[in-house]
């Protein structure tokens, strides 16, 4: 086994897996806290990349695009929650599907209107646009390093957030009864719009960091919802640390999939059927992880402890 490749795509499963945990840390915040199915979480991702896109080419500069754009993907969340979703709190899950996936009509036409059907590749600072020689044969890109470092530090930021302060606090007990969080005097309802547009930034600064990489484009959107919803799934609803932690092997599981399976398919049959199935069997190996933690763990590997 060639074992630098297998350390570089280690390193590439968690980039991947940092990418995804900050994209389920805003569906969980959303889903787990305020009970809300949101199929429309992977546009606000998409409509993320494309803000910052715009005015990384307007300052030309792509960290000062990231800032300046997370508070207006903020802003957009939170104007989402106050015309959308506020309406559908008292409704069922299938009304909410409805209507996010309308919401999902609504983004994806604005943004072809906005900017058009094409994809933005988004440029690199210098500096940021190389590679780090991290031990002898083993070279990864900068900018993946940094994403590895942002996801790190969100990662630790929300678990200061949720565990020690007031808001994380309020937004605990707002998860477990809102009634009475409401009966105590809290503006729940202004809660739930700060949870919501926190759930917005953490999407929007995942297609952020990814568009550089791949590139802002109309379909990212719907390339990623739908493995963020198998993390929440696997992690437990509702659970960040089970995000975290889901996000990370799905992660793994899918980069080292792709990148060995075939290998592992060629002890047992022939190479010609090995390179044949294993792109097959690695597509799916993330729903039959999802699929094996339904049927022996329904609640997920960490279900939150109080709902």
């Amino acid at each position: 086994m060639d074992y630098t490749l297998l350390f570089i795509q280690t390193l590439n499963g968690v980039q991947l897996g940092l990418l995804l945990f900050l994209v389920a840390s805003g569906l969980t915040l959303v889903f787990g806290i305020l009970d809300f199915v949101n199929l429309a979480h992977g546009s606000i991702y998409m409509v993320g990349a494309f803000i910052c896109a715009s005015l990384t080419f307007i300052t030309g500069n792509f960290l000062i695009a990231v800032l300046i754009s997370l508070p207006i993907i903020g802003l957009v969340g939170y104007l989402i929650e106050r015309l959308v979703a506020r309406t559908l709190y008292s409704r069922n899950h299938l009304d909410h599907v409805l209507g996010t996936f309308g919401l999902i009509l609504v983004l994806d036409t604005s943004v072809h209107l906005i900017w058009g059907p094409a994809g933005f590749a988004v440029p690199l600072p210098e500096w940021l646009d190389g590679r780090v020689e991290l031990f002898e044969g083993v070279v990864v890109p900068t900018f993946r390093l940094l994403i590895i470092g942002v996801g790190l530090a969100v990662a630790a930021g929300l678990y200061w957030l949720v565990n020690f302060t007031k808001l994380g606090m309020l937004i605990r007990a707002g998860a477990s009864n809102r009634t009475m969080v409401s009966a105590l005097g809290i503006d729940i309802s202004t809660l739930f719009a700060l949870v919501f547009a926190l759930g917005a930034m953490l999407a929007g600064l995942a297609g952020m960091l990814i568009s550089p990489i791949t590139e802002a484009s109309i379909s990212m959107g719907g390339e990623i919802i739908i493995t963020a919803f198998v993390v929440i799934i696997v992690g437990g609803i509702g659970s960040m640390k089970g995000a975290f932690v889901a996000a990370i092997v799905i992660g793994l599981i899918d980069t080292l999939g792709r990148s060995f399976l075939d290998d592992l398919f060629k002890l047992f049959m022939s190479p010609q059927a090995a390179e044949t199935s294993a792109p097959a069997v690695s597509a799916m190996l993330i729903y039959i992880i999802m699929a094996v933690i339904l049927a022996f763990r329904p609640q997920g590997l960490f279900p939150p402890r109080v709902r």
